[in-house]
């Protein structure tokens, strides 16, 4: 039961990150950080991709039902990216270990998968978020090159894909660029 309701508190929030995130984008073309627009809308679709395996984890049980509160307010792009450094520096050191944990005891092999794999991509969008803030707070936009999301756990890399995703094995095939 443990586990289930983490996996419904995951699904919940990375459903709100997936919307906060595209709005998020829609702010930073609006004040002319085309590239931080980008970066939030590929954060977004990894959220997505955590938000998918959660789901179906649930519905491995049968299925539920969701109640979760978002954040909401128009803010500047500066405030949208330390939102997200604070959300993923949550998930970073508090909600994904302590989920994990709870799978890793109660056997719940696909929950740890789908913890393990959202955690490990958290972590990298926690630094392209506060590269994107530096950036942003001395009125720059951020200088990045291609960001490339695993369709598959949602890994994030900004260059190249690998040619094998280094958290779930997935091939460069399955890499989305953006």
């Amino acid at each position: 039961e443990m586990t289930e309701t983490n996996l419904k508190s995951a699904y919940a929030g990375e459903s709100q990150a997936h919307m906060r995130y595209t709005i998020y984008a829609k702010k930073a073309t609006e004040e002319g950080y085309s590239n931080v627009a980008r970066l939030f809308t590929a954060v977004a679709f990894a959220e997505q991709v955590h938000a998918s395996n959660h789901y179906r984890n649930i519905m491995s049980k049968g299925g539920s039902v969701t109640v979760s509160t978002a954040v909401f307010g128009s803010r500047t792009t500066s405030e949208n990216l330390q939102a997200g450094i604070d959300g993923e520096t949550f998930e970073i050191n508090e909600m994904y270990p302590a989920y994990k944990k709870v799978a890793e005891f109660q056997g719940e092999k696909g929950a740890e998968i789908s913890f393990t794999w959202a955690l490990e991509a958290e972590k990298i969008h926690a630094g392209l978020y506060q590269k994107a803030k530096q950036a942003v707070d001395g009125e720059e936009d951020v200088d990045l090159g291609p960001i490339q999301i695993c369709q598959v756990c949602g890994y994030t890399v900004e260059g190249d894909a690998p040619e094998r995703c280094p958290i779930c094995k997935a091939l460069k095939e399955r890499f989305k660029t953006f």
